[in-house]
C-alpha cells in the first residue's frame, strides 16, 4: 500500500500549526511525524513577526522543514518548493515518519499535488524590462496585453498581482507559448505519481467568516506589539531589498515598509494590513472550495476533536466531523 502524506491547509490564522503540533503530541512515539512548512514567507531568514512564525522554542520542540532557508534578497518559487518538499518527503519515509505539510500558500500546495509544467528559468533582463514597462504603463496596462496573448492565464491572474502577471509574459517572450499552454503540459506527475505516495488532505475551514476576521485581526494586534514595525524597518534599511522582491511583497511586509516609505500614516498602515489580510483569507478560501478529495474541518472544533478526525482521514475511517 502507498505510503501517506498528510497535507494541513487552511486560510492565515485558521490555526493550521497549532493543529499540526498537536499531532505530533498525539501521534507520538507510535508515528513520528516530519513537519513540512509550505508558506511563501516563512522560507525567508528575518521575517518572523510578520508571517506568524513558530517560535524558537516552538521550533525547537516541533522542528519544521524548509522554514528560515533563504535570505530575503533570494526570490524562492514554487518549483523550488516542490523539489525541496519532495526530497522532504522521501527521506521522512525512509526514516519511517509520516510527512505532514501544512501551510496556506495554495500556489505550493496545487503544485505539490499536480505536478509543475517545465518551465524556463526566469530571465532577469526581461523581467527588469517588464517592470520599467509597468512602471509608466501601469500593470493594468500589461494584464491587457497578456489578455490578448492568453486570455486563459489572463483571466486567472489578477491584474495588481505584478509576480504572476511578469511570469506569464516573461514565459510568452522567451519561449512564444503562452503560460496556458505550458499548464497543459504537464511534465511532471501529481504527487501521487511521482513519490508513490498517498495524499490525504484536510483543511481548517470556518462557515463563519465573522469567525475568521476576528481571529485575523487578533493575530495582527498582537504582531503590531510584538515589533512588526521594528522588524520591517530593519528590513527597509538594507540596501538590497526593495518591494520588487517576493519577500517585501508578501502580505504585512508590503503594507509596512511603504509606511515606511512615507505613503501614508501608522493609523491607515494597519488599515491596509487588516484589509490585505482578510482578502489574503478570502484568496485561500476561494481556492479551498474547488479543491477535490479534501476533509473540511470547524476551527470551533476541540483540539481532541481536530486530532480525531485527521487520524481518522490516516487511517481509512470516517470522521467524526464532531
Amino acid at each position: 500500500m502507498a505510503l501517506p502524506v498528510l497535507m494541513v491547509l487552511g486560510p492565515t490564522a485558521s490555526g493550521k500549526t497549532q493543529l499540526a503540533e498537536a499531532l505530533v503530541d498525539a501521534l507520538h512515539p507510535q508515528q513520528p511525524l516530519r513537519l513540512i512548512s509550505m508558506d511563501s514567507a516563512l522560507v525567508y531568514r528575518g521575517m518572523d513577526i510578520g508571517t506568524a512564525k513558530p517560535s524558537r522554542e516552538e521550533l525547537a520542540r516541533y522542528p519544521h522543514a524548509l522554514i528560515d532557508i533563504r535570505d530575503p534578497s533570494e526570490p524562492y518559487s514554487a518549483a523550488d518548493f516542490v523539489r525541496d518538499a519532495d526530497l522532504e518527503v522521501r527521506q521522512a519515509h525512509a526514516a519511517g515518519e509520516l510527512p505532514l505539510l501544512v501551510g496556506g500558500t495554495m500556489l505550493y500546495a496545487k503544485a505539490f499535488r499536480d505536478g509543475l509544467a517545465d518551465l524556463p528559468t526566469a530571465d532577469q533582463a526581461i523581467r527588469e524590462r517588464l517592470r520599467q514597462e509597468a512602471e509608466v504603463q501601469g500593470w493594468p496596462a500589461l494584464h491587457a496585453r497578456l489578455a490578448a496573448a492568453d486570455p486563459v492565464a489572463a483571466e486567472k491572474i489578477e491584474p495588481q498581482n505584478s509576480q504572476r502577471l511578469q511570469r506569464a509574459l516573461e514565459v510568452l517572450e522567451l519561449t512564444g507559448k503562452p503560460l496556458s499552454w505550458w499548464w497543459q503540459q504537464q511534465s511532471q506527475q501529481s504527487a501521487a505519481a511521482r513519490l508513490g505516495v498517498r495524499l490525504e488532505q484536510v483543511a481548517i475551514v470556518p462557515s463563519d467568516r465573522r469567525l475568521l476576521h476576528q481571529r485575523i485581526q487578533l493575530r495582527l494586534d498582537q504582531m503590531l506589539a510584538q515589533g512588526l514595525l521594528a522588524e520591517v524597518t530593519q528590513l527597509h534599511q538594507r540596501d538590497d531589498l526593495s518591494l520588487q522582491l517576493p519577500s517585501i511583497r508578501a502580505v504585512g511586509y508590503r503594507q509596512v515598509w511603504e509606511h515606511l516609505d512615507g505613503q501614508y500614516d501608522s493609523k491607515e498602515m494597519r488599515e491596509r494590513l487588516l484589509a490585505a489580510t482578510r482578502q489574503l483569507a478570502k484568496r485561500q478560501l476561494t481556492w479551498l472550495r474547488g479543491w477535490p478529495d479534501l476533509l473540511t474541518l470547524e476551527p470551533a472544533l476541540t483540539p481532541q476533536a481536530l486530532q480525531a478526525n485527521v487520524q481518522a482521514v490516516l487511517h481509512g475511517t470516517q470522521p467524526s466531523l464532531g
